[in-house]
């Protein structure tokens, strides 16, 4: 199909999918819970980045872990004791554990100590690759950080589709009015961002001719948004609803 016809049948599976109904059955649902910036922020990087498996599994481990945090993740970060800390021993969803934990905590109370928000942590790099980079470098700065925990940030820099912290970035830049994702960062562009390829997202891209590149890498990654920006330069990533949303349906 040439790029109208492929256009009209994303925007038709965008408009299908990009609805408050999916909210509910969707990890995006943890930071809903909140109002506060810091705390949309804090609850949908741990949302995000702990989004591997089933997604009733994700939801129900994302809600014990903010009953830890007394569900006040921006108070508990920054105004926690040693004492409290022993709350998030023995956390573990698949192999991110409290080891880990306890350095994301660990390195948000630094980093909300010198800032307001996690959004400077994304800005520095000419493109979403180097900004990315240097997220993760940033993230793992801190002198005590476990070697373990850094597989849980991925990079480019180790070719790393990165979907993870491609969904993070979705929720918190992307801005329409449908009620998904939050449009809460200003200064990132959704122009710039670069798509989550999960298992339902390659499975619809590939027949479609979106994406080609045989390993799902970072150049895949770029492949898939490059052909999305045929359809729409300002928002690229608008179409993971319609991939992702047809490959779960199937």
């Amino acid at each position: 199909m040439n790029i109208a016809q492929l256009r009209r049948q994303l925007d038709a599976q965008y408009e299908r999918y990009n609805r408050p109904e999916f909210i509910k059955n969707d990890p995006i649902q943890i930071p809903h819970r909140f109002t506060q910036r810091q705390d949309i922020e804090i609850s949908a990087l741990f949302a995000a980045l702990l989004a591997w498996g089933q997604r009733p599994t994700i939801i129900n481990k994302c809600n014990e872990l903010l009953r830890r945090m007394d569900d006040a993740p921006h108070q508990f970060v920054t105004q926690h004791q040693d004492e409290d800390l022993k709350r998030l021993l023995g956390f573990c969803h698949r192999t991110f554990c409290d080891t880990d934990l306890l350095y994301f905590v660990h390195f948000l109370r630094d980093w909300y100590r010198q800032h307001d928000s996690l959004e400077t942590a994304f800005l520095v790099g000419h493109s979403q690759r180097e900004r990315l980079i240097n997220f993760h470098n940033r993230f793992f700065s801190l002198p005590d950080a476990p070697q373990r925990t850094r597989k849980h940030v991925a990079t480019p820099a180790r070719k790393s589709a990165c979907k993870r912290v491609n969904m993070y970035l979705r929720w918190l830049v992307r801005r329409d009015d449908k009620g998904v994702d939050f449009g809460l960062w200003q200064r990132l562009s959704p122009a710039d961002l670069i798509m989550p390829i999960d298992l339902h997202v390659e499975r619809q891209a590939r027949p479609l001719g979106l994406l080609t590149r045989k390993l799902v890498d970072w150049e895949a990654a770029e492949e898939l948004t490059a052909n999305l920006r045929l359809l729409d330069p300002a928002d690229p990533v608008k179409y993971d609803f319609a991939l992702f949303g047809a490959g779960v349906d199937k």
